[in-house]
């Protein structure tokens, strides 16, 4: 993607006011996933998109086969729920972050625990690696940011990060860069090798902030916020260039992400039950997947092909499939 047509900033600056409704419908749910016995807190695909994992209060973690919808394996150990994972880029390990305060790694060959990495003193809330994999983001209910060394399992930094929890971390997509962002309403971006806070970004409203992460082009941040607002920020001179209204998301902490493989997109849960797809230059809602009967979900979007998985966090742990056919 390129960084000449991503994203054009509204001619007056001024957020949308009103939300269009849907043109088209195109995705479908192909697939509804029961395995779960309580609520679903992240869902991400594999780097290459054949899998997806999950994760929930049920403190295990779940792999699926994305295009068949079977169960592939059940990996548990976790003391308490696991609050989000992540895949390293070459697939073979998955991090996952829990309340008994640890982050384990998971080899996908073994099915097994190969480290547990232990520091963190409440809940880990959020888990990532850099590109190359080398290294681990994690952040938690002690305020913190801390960055881990893979191979060994040892912490390398631990960021004094934010005032309040810290909901959301991630690396860009060169690495050299970590966004933190926490209850407190700031996004921080960090130097990843000197753990130096460069830039923190500062709403006017400061509502809490639930999740962050660089866009494709590591130009921008797409940060959504407890005020029912997802926002494109440079970060560079901490403005404002894009806000996708339509949602619900007032109390959870619920995932937004980019999808590029069709057009593109926004892609956010809602408290409403309802998956929403917004164009990311005009703005406006083009899809709403309904299905889910639990009050809040959350979402990923597959790296290759036009697929989003949705997961529900209250009464109805299940993981449907949407599969763009057009």
């Amino acid at each position: 993607m390129s960084g000449e047509n991503f994203p054009t900033p509204p001619a007056n600056g001024t957020p949308q006011e009103q939300v269009k409704l849907p043109q088209n419908n195109t995705y479908r749910a192909r697939y509804i996933l029961s395995g779960h016995t309580m609520a679903i807190s992240s869902v991400k695909f594999s780097p290459t998109g054949t899998v997806l994992a999950s994760c929930g209060a049920d403190k295990l973690i779940k792999v699926w086969d994305v295009y068949t919808g079977e169960i592939l394996k059940t990996l548990s150990g976790h003391r308490e729920g696991v609050n989000d994972i992540a895949w390293s880029s070459d697939g073979e390990l998955l991090a996952s972050a829990s309340d008994d305060k640890t982050v384990v790694l998971w080899s996908m060959e073994l099915n097994a625990v190969v480290k547990t990495l232990h520091g963190h003193t409440n809940f880990v809330f959020c888990v990532n690696f850099n590109p190359r994999s080398n290294l681990l983001v994690s952040g938690g209910y002690d305020e913190t940011v801390r960055v881990w060394d893979v191979a060994r399992g040892k912490s390398l930094k631990v960021l004094p990060a934010h005032s309040d929890p810290v909901t959301s971390v991630g690396f860009s997509h060169d690495g050299t860069l970590i966004v933190s962002c926490a209850m407190d309403g700031l996004i921080r971006i960090w130097d990843a090798d000197s753990g130096q806070c460069l830039k923190t970004v500062v709403d006017d409203d400061n509502p809490i902030c639930s999740h962050v992460e660089f866009s494709p082009n590591s130009k921008f941040i797409l940060a959504a916020t407890q005020d029912s607002t997802i926002r494109l920020w440079n970060y560079h001179n901490s403005r404002c260039v894009k806000t996708y209204k339509g949602h619900a998301n007032r109390t959870y902490c619920i995932f937004t992400c980019f999808s590029t493989t069709k057009g593109h997109h926004i892609v956010s849960g809602s408290e409403d039950c309802k998956v929403y797809l917004w164009d990311l230059q005009s703005r406006e809602v083009v899809q709403v997947l309904e299905g889910h009967r639990g009050s809040n979900v959350e979402i990923q979007a597959h790296p290759t092909s036009a697929i989003i998985a949705s997961a529900s966090m209250e009464k109805d742990p299940t993981i449907r499939l949407w599969f763009d056919d057009t």
